[in-house]
């Protein structure tokens, strides 16, 4: 095979890296931050709870202002998500799925 065949040929199969996912045409792959999984886990309100999705700026007292109509509500949502957010309350990401008890 001569080079000229060589660079015809990479055009024609472009080539795929071991860990690339398999993708059919129209598909696009999955970026996500969240897994499927922790998507359902997360997203599925009950009939006593909302999911909020935390905003850059947001603060606990912030998302209980808005839920709640008090700020000094924010620890029903910190207890509710403790596992998520952890030991320091004023440290939570943008992009964090919270429950929100009613």
């Amino acid at each position: 095979m001569g080079l000229k065949d060589f660079f015809k040929r990479g055009q024609e199969e472009p080539a795929k890296g071991a860990n690339q996912p398999n993708i059919t045409a129209g598909q696009t792959p999955d970026h996500s931050f969240f897994t499927q999984k922790d998507e359902q886990k997360v997203t599925d309100p009950s009939a006593n709870q909302d999911v909020y999705t935390v905003q850059s700026g947001d603060s606990l007292s912030k998302i209980a202002k808005k839920h709640y109509g008090n700020a000094n509500d924010w620890t029903k949502i910190y207890n509710a998500n403790k596992d998520k957010i952890g030991d320091n309350p004023d440290l939570i990401r943008p992009g964090q799925r919270f429950v929100i008890p009613r």
